[in-house]
């Protein structure tokens, strides 16, 4: 890992840029986090978006973890912003596009191919991510995962063992095998839902959901689109993580 710059936001947070193997990424840290009280790690999902044009938003959640005493931090997803391209993946955005345009059905077929790379690149990198950030004196687990994709969320949930708690983005495109992964995943869960989100499959959102084999999980639903998540969904979230991821001091 490789920090490439560093700056102090005004409610002492530490934001630093850096790269690992090639991957642009960001590491968001409390002022209270110090080699002898290491702060816990949420990692946030990776923006589909692009990390750049997303970061005022992923800082502002990162913010709010670090009131709460957490370091947050994010990575650039395969195949967007400077990383390069993923022929795969730019293959199936396309036959997308046009079947949307067609007003066609987006079919299993489809779903799996725009999907299912990402997942495959994306898991990998999330972990090895673990391994730099968990090594920094600074930052320790246990260890969340906030934010979408929700297929790279399910995977990662399923196979790295450091995740001790997911609050998840409902999404739609949802592959076959994220259902399958689903079924297996047992760590606590916060699941994100907007009602009237324009872009995204209720019902196959809640078909996810009740997939999901932890026995703790919450499904927090609120009326509106996709951009009208209200505030107090975000301090149900910092409920749920401070929860799982804060340990308790020593009796």
């Amino acid at each position: 890992m490789h920090f490439t710059s560093e700056r102090q936001l005004d409610d002492g947070v530490r934001e630093r840029e850096f790269t690992l193997d090639g991957i642009p990424g960001v590491l968001w840290t409390p002022a209270s986090a110090t080699p002898s009280a290491p702060a816990p790690l949420i990692l946030l999902g990776m923006p589909p978006l692009g990390l750049s044009r997303m970061l005022p938003r992923l800082a502002e959640r990162a913010r709010h973890a670090a009131a709460d005493g957490f370091a947050s931090a994010a990575l650039e997803l395969p195949g967007s912003g400077e990383r390069p391209r993923v022929p795969a993946l730019d293959r199936a955005r396309a036959e997308l596009r046009r079947t949307m345009e067609a007003g066609e059905p987006v079919g299993p077929e489809l779903v799996d191919a725009l999907v299912l790379p990402l997942v495959d690149l994306a898991v990998p990198e999330c972990r090895a991510a673990l391994d730099a950030l968990l090594a920094l004196p600074e930052v320790d687990g246990p260890v969340g995962y906030s934010g979408g994709v929700i297929a790279v969320g399910v995977r990662l949930a399923l196979v790295e063992p450091r995740i001790a708690a997911a609050g998840l983005f409902a999404g739609s495109l949802v592959p076959r095998r994220t259902f399958e992964e689903a079924r297996r995943v047992t760590v606590p869960l916060h699941v994100l839902l907007q009602w009237d989100d324009e872009g995204n499959d209720r019902q196959a959102s809640l078909d996810l959901f009740d997939a999901f084999a932890s026995p703790e999980k919450s499904l927090n639903a609120n009326m509106g689109g996709h951009t009208g998540v209200p505030p107090h969904a975000g301090e149900a979230a910092a409920g749920f993580f401070a929860r799982h991821l804060k340990q308790s001091p020593p009796q």
